[in-house]
């Protein structure tokens, strides 16, 4: 077997959430029988078990506060349309946890020790609903919108409740309500300011000790993600002052006497500790002239990429870290590898390096993986999805694979990607596709510039929001692409937006300003379908027919269009959703991507020489 194809293979597990009243049973995602499913641990005994077995694997599950119960979303082939289902920790069957809730997409889920579980809803008919069910009675719907909320987090005792929303029509930058269950508004925290200066909130949890009534919201008012704590009873905020360049995201220890800060800054991350004050411990005063909390203090881990991490009881903290070149492990403070899958070891591959392109909208951060040997390399630009999300210095099997095969990996963190302050997020507006390519293009031309990228030699390459990305490029700009291989893509965007879940029509609503009939000129001029005929690099699509967020009429669109052109194209359907949890499934797509473009480098290079001849 190949060392990419191990990659993919080798048993992975995800970072394990903890009942918080019985913090010895645990809940993971892993990937151990070759399709990622969910799995219960009781580490007081040592046992493991599969708690899902579905065809397309299942990784959306939650433990209930006692850790007797395992709640899951049942969905038909990676669709995301469904229900919450329940069975008992140590097994058994599956049955509906909430009777009487039709299938939905899922909005946000907390379940209450007391058997309570607020249940997040969103489907085409109704928008946002929010329902309590309480045991033994019939749900009760609290909340209902137009447009998008989420359930965010119940407190320890059970009787607030946070939503993040959207009320006010911004998709990307949510507002927070915390009610009381029966509905009733306790109080709002918003800083959106009327449309004039848009910033999102992002709920982060109620302290985790009885009766505290503080969240941690994470806010954008200083450029860039941070924590503070919010106190809706009181109306108190603490500041907390914070002086770390990057987002940073929070958690509460679990007797909240201190925050677990995740760092993320220039495509790497790191944690710390940062110790809480007896007035911020109480949320009864603010801190004095922004100053940190109190003591700050770093959680030690290796350079790279924490992925996810949590606070356990006892003081320690479990961390799921890798880095380009090492594959994921789960780690303690305490020392040692926490869950360590039994079977191959995944190879290493090899280290990214950074490089900063001055583009259009100020300096471009792309990581840069290459192979052994002098350049010019044909080379792949691996677009990444989101597009708010970005790239980073962690394990991806994928651009490993492409670099076993003799090209240099680039991955630009272009406009629209998070983790370079809010400004660098938000630019991505109005011109949606147009700003994200101009990163992109002053990164490729930088590659030629340097001798690194082969110019008659370059793959464009992406899943999802990189998989639009792709098609727009070959489209609008057809001499700089010699293949392309797009995975789940946007490819008739106006098609796209009709058949699309409900979430995704408010974001792209945000990122167009307005909807295809309200401004059809700017859809248009951010559709793939649109420049299909200037097409000439050979295209390879991948889709999932049963795709809620890239649905496959709107490919097939493209593809029919392509078709007509007799242009090169090659098409691969599979039977699933938005990406695929069966490892089988995804070798075989690497695969055939990969073959695809070095079949079309070749017959592009032979070509060439026969012009030359």
């Amino acid at each position: 077997m190949p060392d990419w194809e191990k990659r993919f293979r080798a048993p992975r597990t995800g970072l394990p959430q903890w009942a918080e009243d019985a913090p010895d049973r645990s809940l993971f995602v892993s990937n151990a029988t070759g399709i990622f499913e969910l799995y219960t641990w009781d580490r007081a005994t040592g046992d493991q078990r599969q708690a899902t077995n579905r065809p397309n694997g299942t990784t959306d599950g939650a433990l209930t506060p006692d850790g007797t119960s395992v709640w899951w979303f049942r969905d038909t082939d990676g669709d995301e349309f469904g229900v919450w289902v329940r069975q008992p920790f140590e097994g058994g069957d599956a049955e509906p946890a909430v009777p009487g809730l039709a299938p939905s997409y899922p909005g946000g889920l907390s379940l209450g020790r007391d058997g309570t579980a607020v249940v997040g809803r969103i489907t085409e008919e109704d928008g946002s609903t929010v329902h309590v069910a309480r045991p033994g009675a019939e749900p009760v719907e609290i909340y209902r919108h137009r447009q998008t909320a989420d359930v965010a987090g119940l407190s320890y005792d059970g009787s607030l409740l946070a939503i993040e929303h959207t009320e006010h029509g911004d998709a990307m930058h949510s507002a927070v309500r915390v009610v009381r269950v029966d509905g009733s508004t306790v109080a709002e925290l918003d800083d959106t300011n009327g449309g004039e200066e848009e910033l999102a909130l992002s709920v982060m949890g109620f302290a985790p000790v009885d009766g505290d009534s503080r969240l941690l919201v994470g806010h954008q008012r200083r450029g860039r993600w941070e924590p503070m704590i919010w106190d809706p009873l009181t109306g108190e905020v603490t500041d907390l002052g914070l002086d770390l360049p990057g987002d940073v995201h929070a958690e509460w220890y679990p007797d909240a006497s201190a925050l677990l800060l995740a760092h993320s800054y220039r495509a790497r991350s790191e944690l710390w500790r940062l110790e809480l004050t007896t007035a911020e411990r109480t949320g009864r005063e603010r801190t004095a002239g922004g100053q940190t909390a109190g003591e700050l203090t770093r959680v030690e881990t290796p350079a790279g990429t924490v992925s996810g991490a949590t606070a356990r009881p006892d003081g320690t903290v479990e961390y799921l870290w890798s880095s380009a070149a090492r594959p994921p492990q789960l780690r303690s403070t305490s020392g040692g590898v926490v869950l360590d899958p039994p079977g191959m070891t995944a190879p290493d591959s090899v280290p990214v390096t950074d490089v900063w392109v001055e583009g259009p909208g100020g300096q471009v951060h792309a990581l840069v993986q290459r192979p052994e040997g002098e350049g010019p390399f044909p080379t792949v630009f691996d677009i990444h999805g989101g597009p708010t999300w970005h790239d980073s210095d962690a394990f991806a099997a994928q651009p490993a694979a492409w670099v076993d095969r003799g090209f240099t990996v680039i991955r630009v963190n272009y406009r629209g990607s998070t983790g370079y302050g809010r400004a660098w997020t938000d630019a991505l507006k109005h011109r949606v596709g147009l700003i994200e390519l101009e990163d992109i293009e002053a990164v490729r031309a930088w590659a030629v510039e340097t001798g690194l990228a082969d110019p008659e030699r370059i793959v464009l390459t992406g899943g999802s929001w990189g998989g639009y990305l792709t098609l727009l490029g070959i489209g609008t700009r057809p001499e700089l692409w010699t293949v392309a291989v797009a995975a789940v893509p946007v490819a008739d965007y106006v098609a796209a937006y009709d058949d699309e879940m409900e979430a995704l029509k408010a974001m792209d609503r945000t990122l167009f300003g307005g909807s295809p009939e309200e401004i059809p000129e700017r859809w248009e001029a951010s559709s793939p379908i649109t420049y299909v005929d200037e097409v000439t690099a050979p295209v390879y699509i991948t889709a999932g027919v049963n795709d809620p967020r890239c649905p496959i009429r709107q490919i097939d669109n493209y593809i029919e269009r392509l078709r007509k052109r007799d242009a090169v194209h090659e098409v691969y359907r599979y039977d699933a959703g938005h990406g695929s949890l069966v490892v089988d499934e995804r070798v075989k797509q690497v695969a055939l991507e990969i073959d695809f473009a070095v079949r079309m480098l070749e017959k592009a290079t032979s070509r060439a020489g026969t012009d030359e001849g």
